[in-house]
């Protein structure tokens, strides 16, 4: 079963159940190599939307799901993947099993731009969640943000 790497809204457990009921949670870990950003600010209906871009001196919390085949056309829509908002790639994770190979939904379009002050909440409220470090909590809610 592929793994799913979830990094904004989705590394909350119970957004997922409901969107992807079939696929549990295997644990979290961390993606060396990539930044949490904001992008796609006249795509989204609130703001910027979240994405990840490569940075060597950075790393994003992380979910890891394993993603039942049943499950993945209606994460896809959700994520905006028939509208062309997100294309999908494949990742190495950290965690405390080692290094896993996984992929996740990288936005097509550029950084920039503010998420709403709304659902950057939500962002650090699922990261929350989902247990991530206070530092890196604390660090998602002082982002600048609309």
């Amino acid at each position: 079963m592929p793994l799913y790497a979830a990094y904004a809204s989705n590394l909350d457990a119970r957004q997922m159940a409901r969107r992807a009921p079939h696929s549990p949670l295997r644990h979290t870990g961390w993606l060396p190599g990539w930044r949490l950003t904001f992008g796609g600010e006249q795509l989204g209906w609130d703001g910027s939307l979240a994405t990840v871009v490569e940075d060597e001196l950075s790393q994003v919390f992380v979910a890891l799901y394993d993603l039942a085949e049943m499950d993945e056309p209606d994460l896809d829509r959700w994520e905006g993947m028939p509208l062309g908002l997100y294309r999908k790639v494949r990742v190495r994770v950290e965690s405390l099993f080692g290094e896993q190979l996984a992929w996740l939904y990288v936005l097509n379009d550029y950084e920039g731009g503010l998420p709403s002050a709304r659902y950057l909440g939500m962002v650090a409220e699922s990261a929350e969640s989902a247990g991530a470090p206070d530092d890196y909590v604390k660090e998602l809610r002082n982002r600048p943000c609309s």
